[in-house]
Parts: C-alpha cells; sequence; structure tokens
C-alpha cells in the first residue's frame, strides 16, 4: 500500500534528478538537458504523468483534470529532486568551484549561475519574465500537442520526441531552478541568490512558468484540443447534454 502511493512521488523525483544531473553534470556536452530530459522521462513514464515540472502539474491540475490532492506531493518530490540532483553535483565540482572563485568555502553569484538562472545584464526584469512566461507557454503548448493521441507524430516514443523539443531548461520549470537555488543558499553561497533583481528567482522562476503553462493548456484546449480529458470539452459536452467519459488520472 505504501509502496503503491510513493510510486509515483519517487518518479517524479528521480525524473527532475536526472534532468538537473545531466543538465548540471555534463556541462561541456551539448544537448545534456535534452538528454537528460529523455532519461528522466523514461524514469518516470509508466510509473506517473511524468511531469518533472511544477508548472506542467499545476497546468494538468487546472485544465486536465489532474487530482488537486495530488499536486502538493508531485511539487515536493519534483522540488526535492532538484535538490538532491543539484547537491550531487555540487558534492562532485565542490573543489573545482573552490579553485575557480579563489579560495576554500568563497561562493559568489559567478558560480551560483551554474545551478539556477540569473538574468544577463542587459534583460530588464519585465523582457525576463515575458521571456520565461513565453518559453514555458511553448514548452506546455509542446508537450499537451505532442501528449494529444488524435495528433499525427513521427513514430517514436513520446519521452523521445519530449527531449527533442528542447523542453525544459533553466527557469521554464521552477524544479529545476528553485530546487538547485535552496542547495545553492544551503551550502553558503549568499543571500543574493533569493534578493537578486528584487527576488528574480520568485517572479521569473516560479510565476513566470506557472503563468506561462496556464496560458498554453487553456489556449490549446480552448480552440485546438479534441481530447475527452480536457475539461472545456467536458464543460460544453455537459452543456449540449451529451456524456462524458469520466476522467481518472
Amino acid at each position: 500500500m505504501i509502496r503503491d502511493m510513493l510510486r509515483e512521488p519517487i518518479a517524479e523525483f528521480l525524473g527532475v534528478a536526472i534532468l538537473v544531473i545531466f543538465g548540471l553534470f555534463f556541462l561541456p556536452i551539448d544537448n545534456n538537458v535534452q538528454i537528460g530530459l529523455c532519461l528522466g522521462v523514461w524514469v518516470a513514464g509508466g510509473v506517473s504523468p511524468a511531469h518533472i515540472n511544477p508548472a506542467v502539474t499545476l497546468a494538468m491540475a487546472t485544465w486536465r483534470g489532474f487530482a488537486w490532492k495530488k499536486v502538493p506531493v508531485f511539487i515536493f518530490a519534483q522540488l526535492l529532486g532538484g535538490f538532491v540532483g543539484a547537491a550531487l553535483v555540487y558534492g562532485t565540482y565542490f573543489h573545482a568551484i573552490d579553485t575557480f572563485e579563489g579560495g576554500v568555502g568563497i561562493r559568489t553569484l559567478r558560480t551560483a549561475g551554474l545551478f539556477s538562472a540569473y538574468s544577463i545584464g542587459y534583460m530588464t526584469n519585465v523582457s525576463a519574465f515575458f521571456t520565461e512566461l513565453l518559453a514555458t507557454a511553448i514548452l506546455v503548448l509542446v508537450i499537451v500537442a505532442l501528449t494529444n493521441t488524435n495528433n499525427t507524430a513521427p513514430p517514436a516514443p513520446f519521452p523521445s520526441q519530449y527531449s527533442s523539443s528542447c523542453l525544459i531548461s533553466f527557469a521554464m520549470n521552477p524544479a529545476r531552478d528553485f530546487g538547485p537555488r535552496l542547495l545553492t543558499a544551503a551550502v553558503g553561497y549568499p543571500g543574493t541568490v533569493f534578493s537578486f533583481r528584487h527576488q528574480y528567482w520568485l517572479w521569473n522562476g516560479i510565476i513566470a512558468p506557472i503563468v506561462g503553462a496556464q496560458l498554453a493548456v487553456a489556449l490549446y484546449d480552448i480552440f485546438l484540443c479534441q481530447e475527452e480529458d480536457s475539461l472545456v470539452l467536458k464543460s460544453c459536452s455537459k452543456s449540449r447534454g451529451f456524456a462524458t467519459k469520466n476522467y481518472l488520472f
């Protein structure tokens, strides 16, 4: 019983941890985020919905009938996966970071950027927010399109399609950004990891991806989706007197 309850959260935890490890550990390798995402989805897929992203989990709960009671557990597992994945990478690069920073235990934003997203100088906060929102909206739009069983897609497993689209990177995924950010705070990085640009982590790392995901699924379901798991279609069908299949996730 307990094992059954833990299967989905553990799958989400491992999926995000693998994504973070490949995204951070194999820094010199091209497409490392795509590789990590592919492996993460393969680990979580078949066990859980393989959201691997709190913004996706919230969007699925809002628009696709994903059980709200599962949302806190999924998000906690995803954030913990991001934290643990970043901790494993930090433990590997600990001495390299000391060398780069110029001394044992010195930690600045110069290396904090390896773990979480920080805007470059010429980007305003508004521009950065819009960029994160738009990027996440595109990410989630691709996800719902690829998982729409009524669409014709290339004959390849979903995780391969998912990863080949460069879907998750940096703050488009709150777990990918906030989990490692918590790790940097825990290991001695300065408070600027949170105060940077007036709580950049909150507006751009969490709020922008969540809003972008909500807008993407709303747009898709209102204008394009023809699947029974869409709450928009359920509402329309009920108003017209048609019976709809119950959606269970």
